[in-house]
């Protein structure tokens, strides 16, 4: 699509905490811009959100509403709706809706959390089932707390959680500790309870315990487990966006991926960013995007200027 026939300076897709921030930044650059939300943000189950300067024990849900008012301030325009396809151009096809014109676009679809196949687990997702202790430790400190081995990233996560109870169970289900691992967490004061895990015992909205597939059932608070994160990455890897080692879209430090005039930001791209680090990583990207918008500004502008200052014969 021409650059000067483009509907939209940028498309973002995506308003979380990094599609709104570098929406917000554009915005105050007198940039048009258009979000695109799906909406189903990734931390919805949770009440709070915490480790956000000035926003710590903030609803996420109250975080988007501030953000969504916020751009609205500057001429930044939101839409529901689901992104089918972006095409090289760019032309941002809206599922069952119009087909937008964009010289840039950035993608900050974030990612879902694919969580074991254990009874109780999804229920309490986000309230007593939690993933990250940066997030959410400090409001179970000092509580008998329980890891679940459903990921290899389990055995980190515990003895990380030791900093915030001194009664943490391992619970390795169906992953396999190797020799080093027992005593890491031996060494590290955490018991380890062989046993695969049968349901969550759960009363009245409640985590009560655990309970093993033998009906041992093991009282605690909370339960941490480290979920299997899937990018939202499909509109980024339809669009030719090459992937790192890992098996992520790759980008610079900016968000800028391997397709010219392609962006991404946040979770999508970084499973492990929280709300802060995705909301610095859209600032980044907006940044970034302006900038590449205005060298193509300029480069227009002297070819405009060249031809009107070329003499006449």
């Amino acid at each position: 699509m021409n650059s000067e026939n483009a509907e939209y300076d940028v498309v973002v897709v995506g308003a979380g905490a990094a599609g709104l921030n570098a929406a917000l930044l554009l915005g105050r650059a007198r940039r048009k811009v258009l979000v695109v939300d799906a909406g189903g943000p990734r931390n919805a189950p949770a009440a709070h959100m915490h480790g956000f300067l000035s926003r710590d024990g903030l609803p996420p849900s109250t975080l988007l509403e501030l953000g969504r008012a916020e751009i609205a301030r500057y001429g930044v325009r939101l839409v529901r709706g689901r992104v089918e396809e972006i095409e090289h151009g760019f032309s941002v096809r809206l599922e069952g809706g119009p087909v937008i014109g964009a010289r840039r676009v950035l993608v900050a679809t974030g990612l879902y959390d694919e969580l074991p196949a254990i009874v109780g687990v999804r229920e309490q997702w986000g309230k007593d089932v939690l993933h990250c202790p940066y997030c959410h430790g400090y409001e179970v400190a000092d509580q008998p707390l329980a890891v679940l081995g459903t990921h290899p990233g389990a055995v980190h996560q515990a003895l990380l959680l030791r900093q915030w109870s001194d009664d943490v169970v391992f619970l390795p289900h169906t992953l396999d500790l190797t020799a080093e691992d027992r005593e890491r967490l031996d060494a590290r004061g955490l018991r380890v309870v062989e046993g695969k895990i049968d349901h969550l015992v759960v009363e009245e909205g409640r985590l009560r315990g655990v309970e093993l597939a033998d009906g041992r059932v093991l009282p605690r608070a909370a339960v941490f487990l480290f979920p299997r994160m899937v990018p939202h990455d499909q509109l980024l890897t339809r669009l030719g966006c090459a992937k790192d080692d890992a098996g992520l879209v790759g980008t610079d430090r900016t968000g800028r991926t391997s397709v010219p005039g392609v962006w991404a930001a946040g979770n999508v791209v970084d499973p492990r960013a929280q709300v802060v680090t995705a909301a610095g990583m859209g600032s980044s990207a907006a940044f970034a995007l302006n900038a590449d918008l205005l060298d193509e500004d300029v480069r227009t502008a002297v070819e405009r200027h060249r031809a009107a200052s070329a003499p006449t014969r």
